[in-house]
């Protein structure tokens, strides 16, 4: 993507950053140059390989018996559903790379093809442990509990009979199955779909006896049934849909036999292949897109590990799959179905507490009038800590207020039946100029947007679709409202999407202000997405990708050099990935320069710490909890002038050169010294925080000699939140 002047002239990065005003100084002087070569492979770990160590850390939770047995259970599925999420990314977007000979190295110095071998090893690994975690550990103890789920051969004469007629009356009526001959090609399989390979003797009807059939299941059926107690017994009883249509197969093959019935399933390509550069309409693009993204190239196969070499090969010649790419599983191919047992009624004891997220006092003195309260001062929320109902009912008072003329609102996420949605359909009807940019491409929510932005439309909502070629991933809704002669601004800024959902399961900010220069940059900055016109001068906000990446870079420079200096420096810095190179180099410098440096990365971290000479002041580590830590959040010392940023945007390339994101100061003591509290909090985790080793390795935290064990989340959890008394 160029940008180009008014005469129609590419711009360098230097003159287009020199268009957009910085909000931080410039460092007072250059850092001396350092022998060492910081562009040295050796420097960088594997962003794939590092996104695998996080999803292995994931699956360690199940593992942890702090937890209740079913959030145990969660975990293990979390991960299966941020496999299939690599396959259908990253690794496809691997072998399209050797595919089309186009492999590049990669900062760490390895060609594509060498990633996915090293990948699949790793893989291999991680799925038989996923597997015998389930049958060794959690299927046990949850028999025990009285979750039981029921192989074919424990079932009994009197589940047996329950099972076929269950079979004849709910299954065989919609399956269709597929016997494999010249007329009956092998059929197009759906991305990650259920289906049955079946070996079959004898001839049929019409004599033909190709031996091979295929069994899809639809995704009408659902992967477990519950077994009534009237035939199970006491207790929650379940069977596989695989179990029952393995069992009564020979049902749907009249006259033949089926010698054999295996499950599998196949991960395709889900990755989107729109240019929006390229299209008049991007939504309509997107809806033809998204159907074709069903069938895209396969990546991988899963089958279970009964099945015999001859078929496993038969499958893996169909899908132009090489064997390391097959996948022999101990149990159901997709586990993820299994999600609505961990909300089982009837288990509290095996499920975490519920809980009530408080609401600030600031907010509850004049909560029927949020104007007022933040004319006055600014509120910073911790989700799910403290509620995300302020931010509903920050946009419903504006959408139901006679005197707020209009309202701007970026959507990313924003869930099912969202009350967000509901504030801006209102506020449209009510006569409000309400206007929303939605992006369309947010991975696997693209359907939903392009239903939201149907319905957006219809309620007289202006939309738009952001910018072409770059993902609108800022997290902002700005309100104008008159107040006497004068027209004010109030604001909401975000870490996390306008999701009701995941702010209950993740860690994330949400700023409320009226500051009228942080307004009136927001204003700028919908201006430029919703029209068009050249970058403006910004008082507060950065944003990427014209000003948040140079501004982060000078900042840690000016740590570097104080440090240089002989002074104190230090930078904290929180977010859920860090794989820009130009960030971990500015990283490393600051190092070398002797700032003491601590980053809280969740998942994939391509920085090496620990390496002497040039990151031994560096220190990472990842929490793994009950909530998804997804809050970013930016501290520099600066000389005893702290500064503390919050912001939607990751340290990656993607975030920072090819999306508009936003970061916004935090200002005041008290704000400040809070959230570098909470910063400090994190540090100090010895429970559920890992520690990321120069190898790429990491290992867990414990507490060492008379340490207390702390838990940030823990801690935070018990500060901010109340307990839900049962009657």
């Amino acid at each position: 993507m160029t940008i180009k002047d008014n005469k129609n002239q590419e711009l360098t990065e230097k003159e287009v950053i020199s268009m957009v005003d910085g909000v931080v100084e410039q460092p007072p002087t250059e850092l001396e140059d350092n022998p060492i070569n910081l562009d040295d492979y050796s420097l960088y770990l594997n962003r794939e390989f590092s996104l695998l160590e996080f999803n292995s850390r994931v699956l360690e939770q199940s593992l942890d018996e702090s937890y209740p047995l079913l959030e145990r259970l969660k975990f293990l599925l979390i991960f299966s559903g941020n496999l299939d999420e690599f396959f259908e990314i990253r690794v496809s977007g691997l072998k399209k790379q050797v595919k089309f000979s186009r492999e590049q190295v990669g900062d760490d110095g390895l060609l594509p093809h060498q990633v996915l071998e090293h990948v699949n090893t790793v893989v291999h690994d991680l799925v038989a442990r996923q597997y015998h975690i389930l049958n060794e550990v959690l299927l046990p103890a949850l028999a025990e509990q009285n979750i039981r789920f029921i192989r074919r051969r424990n079932w009994n004469t009197k589940l047996k009979a329950w099972a076929r007629k269950f079979f004849k009356e709910e299954i065989e009526p919609i399956v269709s199955p597929i016997g494999l001959d010249p007329t009956h090609p092998f059929p197009l399989l759906v991305n990650k779909s259920l289906n049955f390979i079946v070996e079959l003797e004898g001839t049929d009807l019409f004599g033909r006896s190709s031996g091979l059939a295929i069994i899809p299941a639809p995704r009408s059926l659902p992967r477990i049934v519950r077994v009534p107690e009237s035939v199970g017994g006491s207790g929650d009883n379940f069977v596989f849909l695989s179990s029952l249509i393995h069992a009564y197969a020979d049902d749907l093959f009249q006259g033949m036999q089926v010698k054999g019935c295996y499950q599998f399933r196949l991960t395709r390509n889900a990755d989107l292949s729109v240019d929006a550069e390229d299209v008049d309409d991007l939504a309509r693009a997107l809806k033809g897109e998204l159907f074709s993204r069903r069938y895209g190239d396969a990546v991988r196969l899963e089958v279970v590990d009964a099945c015999p070499a001859h078929l496993t090969d038969y499958l893996c010649d169909q899908f132009h799959l090489p064997k390391n790419e097959l996948y022999l599983v101990d149990g159901p191919v997709n586990l993820t179905r299994l999600f609505r047992i961990t909300e089982l009624e009837g288990h509290t004891e095996l499920q975490h507490k519920p809980f009530l997220s408080i609401i600030p006092r600031t907010l509850q003195r004049k909560k029927d009038n949020f104007f007022a309260t933040l004319s006055r001062t600014d509120v910073l929320l911790l989700h799910p800590f403290e509620s995300f109902t302020p931010v509903i009912d920050f946009i419903k008072q504006a959408a139901k207020d006679p005197n707020v003329l209009a309202i701007k609102q970026t959507l990313y996420r924003t869930g099912a039946n969202s009350e967000v949605v509901d504030g801006l359909v209102e506020a449209a009807r009510n006569g409000k100029e309400v206007t929303a940019v939605i992006e369309l491409r947010a991975r696997f929510d693209e359907e939903s947007n392009l239903q939201l932005a149907s319905r957006l439309q219809e309620a007289g909502v202006i939309v738009t679709y952001g910018v072409v070629s770059f993902k609108t991933h800022a997290k902002m809704c700005l309100i104008l409202r008159r107040e006497g002669a004068e027209l004010k601004r109030y604001a909401h800024l975000g870490t996390g999407n306008y999701h009701a959902g995941n702010a209950k399961l993740y860690t994330d900010y949400s700023l409320l202000t009226a500051d009228v220069a942080l307004c009136e940059d927001m204003h700028k900055l919908f201006v430029q997405l919703i029209g068009m016109g050249k970058t403006q001068r910004m008082k507060k906000l950065l944003y990427s990708p014209f000003t948040l990446k140079k501004n982060l870079l000078d900042m840690i420079n000016r740590e570097a050099v104080i440090a240089a200096h002989g002074e104190q420096a230090r930078i904290i810095i929180k977010v859920n990935g860090l794989t820009d190179a130009k960030m971990i180099k500015a990283l490393y410098k600051a190092s070398q320069a002797g700032v003491k440096i601590d980053l809280i990365v969740r998942g994939k971290c391509c920085l090496r710490p620990g390496v002497p000479g040039v990151s031994q002041n560096i220190q990472v580590r990842s929490i793994i909890g009950r909530f998804l830590e997804h809050s970013r959040v930016f501290y520099f010392l600066n000389g005893g002038e702290e500064k503390i940023y919050l912001s939607s945007a990751d340290w990656m390339e993607r975030n920072l050169d090819m999306r508009v994101e936003t970061c916004f100061p935090i200002e005041g003591k008290r704000l400040i010294s809070r959230v570098k509290k909470e910063l400090e909090l994190y540090l100090s985790d010895n429970t559920h925080s890992w520690i990321l080793q120069s190898d790429g390795s990491y290992i867990r935290s414990k507490p060492v000699g008379n340490q207390i064990p702390r838990s940030a989340q823990q801690i935070l959890f018990e500060q901010l939140t109340k307990p839900v008394h049962s009657h």
